[in-house]
């Protein structure tokens, strides 16, 4: 049997997909969720958390497109000096980081200040994830593990997708097959560091491919075909409101999309549904 967590990203960023998490967890469906630290419903998102212990929470640490926790001249590589916010594209991020002008220090530090502003205010972290995926890359993962790590979290995500799973997508874009394939060579390098650092984490990440075009039918394919092991099937739902027309973000009507298309999951009944806590007290 297949053990899965059902994560949701983006807790915190608007009414709206807060909204749809709560309702999700309620229904049996999202067992986990990764809070952003600084966005525009934070604040009712840490209440939600505190509330509901029974949802897993994980701190969704970002480091692109995104207001930072610490002040800018703590974390000079990683802002736009103009608007004093991060980076507002993974690419961008990724040519500094690259060249050099941002230091590790600077990655471990923002997600230290991140994870401890929200455990300071009363949230359990469960487990660490980033936003885009920026830790699919080892000079960012190492620095987001050792901040997390220091805060007393051990588990992550492995935000790699199986070929199993890529061809069960139905109706992912090409463009988004071909980026989540190129990126799988780095998967067991990240397993090392996890290892390395003492973390525990899944046999892989589900439905990255699927981002942004996720419906019930690709997820229920992709559910029949769950093989054993522990997977994490990474889902981005919420309403698409007129918060949510405020945010810069590609994901908009498929977060209704993604919100209907969970309703599947108790059509598989072969499943086994965990969180990130039950992942963390069985390592």
């Amino acid at each position: 049997m297949g053990r899965l967590i059902v994560n949701a990203d983006d807790f915190g960023l608007t009414p709206g997909v807060n909204r749809a998490i709560q309702e999700l967890h309620a229904a049996g469906l999202v067992t986990s969720t990764s809070l952003m630290a600084r966005a525009g419903a934070t604040g009712e998102a840490i209440e939600l958390a505190r509330a509901i212990p029974s949802l897993s929470v994980g701190c969704h640490v970002v480091l692109v497109d995104g207001e930072p926790v610490l002040p800018p001249e703590k974390i000079p590589g990683l802002l736009n000096a103009r608007t004093g916010c991060f980076l507002p594209t993974l690419s961008a991020f990724l040519l500094r980081l690259f060249t050099g002008r941002i230091t590790t220090e600077e990655i471990e530090a923002e997600a230290a200040a991140q994870i401890t502003h929200l455990q300071h205010r009363g949230v359990r972290l469960t487990h660490v994830d980033t936003h885009k995926h920026a830790h699919v890359f080892s000079a960012v993962l190492r620095p987001v593990l050792r901040a997390a790590r220091a805060a007393g979290i051990r588990a992550a995500r492995h935000p790699f997708e199986p070929e199993w799973a890529i061809r069960a997508t139905v109706g992912a874009p090409l463009a988004r097959i071909v980026q989540v394939a190129a990126l799988r060579p780095l998967a067991p390098r990240s397993r090392q560091i996890l290892a390395q650092e003492g973390f525990v984490t899944t046999d892989g990440t589900i439905a990255v491919a699927g981002t942004g075009s996720l419906d019930a039918a690709a997820l229920r394919s992709l559910l029949q075909q769950l093989p054993d092991g522990t997977w994490e099937l990474v889902t981005h739902p919420g309403y698409n409101d007129a918060d949510l027309d405020r945010v810069r973000t590609r994901l908009r009507a498929s977060r209704d999309l993604e919100r209907a298309a969970l309703t599947a999951i108790p059509e598989v009944p072969h499943i086994q549904l965990i969180s990130f806590a039950e992942l963390e007290s069985n390592a």
